[in-house]
């Protein structure tokens, strides 16, 4: 089965979200979310309850947001100034949060709930919705609290309205919040680190320097004293601070985590030699961050430390640590209003990218793409990075335009990258643009001594769709030796060789050698099902090309291969069907002339598109 023939065939990269997770040496290699230092461990047990209320909007906006009926109580049905109904305004509200437009959907809950605030059910709607839509003042304002209010609910409004109170200037209402309720489950973490910048800013420094609770666990608890040793710096209690970040480096597991914020508290010591070792010891442990390295260079080049972070800064970074830790224990919603609530603290754009890409795994497609397209153009790598997001998300639209539009901008943000490069000529050749796909394809960023199997894959793939098959088959053969037992190269280049003729019983060993790696694949099925019919062996080929059917059923090339099978056998009335099935599917022109062109002179018959139930079948 050919690339050409279908948008799925045997080319797993022929879709732009594939193309993004299939090229390990050339895949986008989007920039980590934070610095290595800054980032936090998978959580010890990621299965651990989240104490997640299963009612919260929050976690269901992507599908079916759960909007309690309309209170009976409301009678009369409350209206605002402009005559809309409670009743309309919430309708209203729920047909947004379904469409996906987060933003409308709060804005709508926040006046209902101005309507009817004795309805508790209605304010956590308002609130979670206003929190997915990055409205923080407003839910802060509406945060539910006392009695019937869900916990979780609760517990997330302490802790927006004391981050809130901060990041308005208001220090020491937002200490004093935190000191009287402080926050619980399953946000404490987040209250736990943020609370020391924000007591410091309130110059409440016992509070700030507190060591961390027995009860909290042991990650959390050494991500709360290397926070203890940031604010330790700021106090000018520098011995203390600096034994603080040796002990935290001495963990054999978690080390890497602290190498670069201590080599960087080392450098504003005046200690290049000792914060040289800090970074040499991350890189050698596997740290591959772009500012371990860019930490490394600096001192090499005797550049100037970097400042000590700021208090707004560092309550920033305690909401991104949160806000790693509640993600990897699939708390994707939470880690954006962690993320929101960070970057209302500190503007930045490695932030509004981190935000997009989890809106991203939480299925909140068009918030992800809303915030992606805020980040700007003053580091091209975040730039880069964002576009190629984007076209992920219109590509998993079905909006290829858009898609190959943004691929492009990322592209020329980052014109030396291969990665962005690659991508772009995956989404041309997916669109059918193959002349184009090819100029990419043989730029310098890709036509290169050390280019990749992929590269050479998907230059092979475009030259085959051209017919240009001498040259598409140095393209697979290049492939199939880096990458001998792949099966999708071994079914490209064995399907070339089976229909074209060329080398058919060198082409179908290759194929059966890719089916018997992934015999789930249907497309590679269809490839074995029709070297069997090559070599007249139909029967076989029949068996095949069923059981690929019936794993591709909407696959129009499958489903004309299987009707020339049953035609071989004599079921020709099978055939028939099959044939006026492919008619029934997304088939290209030169494929329908010829299923027509076979009912017409095999069968007799009209070509009826019913999937074979046409008047003057012959048997």
């Amino acid at each position: 089965m050919r690339f050409v023939s279908c948008r799925s065939a045997l080319f797993a990269a022929a879709s732009l979200v594939a193309l993004g997770a299939a090229a390990p040496s050339l895949a986008q290699d989007t920039p980590d979310p934070a610095p290595a230092a800054q980032e936090a461990p998978e959580a010890p047990a990621a299965d651990e309850p989240m104490g997640q209320d299963p009612e919260v909007v929050i976690a269901e906006v992507p599908e079916e947001p759960k909007v309690d009926p309309i209170p009976a109580e409301w009678s009369p049905v409350p209206t605002d100034a402009q005559g809309h109904s409670a009743f309309g305004l919430y309708l209203a509200a729920r047909n947004a949060l379904t469409s996906g437009e987060a933003e409308a959907g709060a804005a709508y809950l926040n006046r209902v709930y101005a309507l009817t605030p004795e309805q508790p059910r209605v304010r956590e709607q308002a609130f979670t919705a206003a929190l997915l839509a990055g409205d923080l003042d407003d839910a802060a304002r509406i945060a539910p609290v006392g009695e019937g209010a869900t916990a979780v609910i609760v517990q997330a409004g302490r802790l927006v309205g004391a981050v809130q109170a901060f990041a308005h200037g208001d220090a020491r209402r937002a200490d004093a919040m935190l000191a009287a309720a402080p926050v619980g489950e399953p946000h404490r973490r987040a209250g736990l680190y943020v609370q020391g910048w924000i007591a410091a800013a309130a110059g409440d420094w016992d509070r700030a320097l507190a060591t961390p609770p027995v009860d909290l666990d042991p990650i959390s608890v050494l991500l709360v004293r290397a926070n203890r040793a940031r604010l330790l710096e700021l106090r000018r209690r520098y011995d203390e601070a600096d034994a603080e970040w040796r002990d935290l480096t001495s963990h054999a597991l978690a080390s890497r985590l602290f190498r670069l914020p201590y080599g960087e508290f080392l450098e504003r010591r005046g200690k290049r030699d000792e914060a040289l070792a800090q970074y040499d010891a991350a890189l050698t442990a596997g740290a591959e961050d772009r500012s371990t390295t860019e930490a490394r260079a600096r001192v090499l080049a005797k550049g100037r430390p970097p400042a000590a972070l700021s208090l707004r800064q560092g309550a920033a970074l305690a909401m991104r640590t949160a806000a790693d830790q509640i993600i990897a224990q699939r708390g994707l919603e939470f880690g954006v209003v962690y993320l929101r609530l960070a970057l209302n603290l500190e503007p930045d754009d490695q932030t509004r990218l981190y935000i997009g890409q989890t809106l991203q795994k939480a299925e909140l497609e068009a918030a992800a793409r809303a915030m992606l397209a805020t980040v700007g153009q003053g580091d091209p790598e975040l730039y880069s990075a964002s576009r190629v997001q984007r076209a992920l998300s219109f590509e998993k639209a079905g909006q290829s335009e858009d898609a190959l539009a943004e691929l492009r901008r990322a592209v020329e943000a980052q014109p030396g990258d291969p990665a962005a490069a690659y991508l772009l000529a995956g989404q041309l050749i997916q669109m059918k643009r193959f002349e184009e796909g090819l100029t990419v394809l043989n730029g310098p960023q890709l036509n290169t001594a050390g280019q990749g199997f992929e590269v050479h894959f998907l230059r092979g793939a475009a030259y085959e769709a051209l017919k240009r098959y001498p040259e598409a088959e140095a393209e697979l053969w290049a492939a199939l030796q880096q990458q001998p037992n792949n099966p999708t190269v071994l079914n490209y280049l064995g399907y070339l060789w089976v229909d074209n003729g060329s080398r058919v019983e060198q082409g179908a060993e290759m194929i059966a050698r890719a089916h018997a790696a992934d015999p789930d694949d249907g497309n590679i099925q269809d490839s074995l099902g029709w070297s069997q019919y090559r070599r007249g062996q139909f029967d076989a080929a029949v068996e095949n090309l069923e059981q690929a059917v019936a794993k591709e059923p909407a696959n129009a090339e499958i489903n004309d291969h299987l009707g020339d099978a049953y035609w071989a056998v004599g079921r020709q009335r099978e055939a028939g069907f099959q044939w006026n099935r492919v008619l029934t599917l997304d088939v290209e022109a030169d494929r329908r002339a010829e299923v027509e062109a076979k009912l017409r002179d095999r069968l007799n018959q009209a070509p009826s598109g019913d999937a074979g139930g046409g008047d003057g079948a012959a048997d």
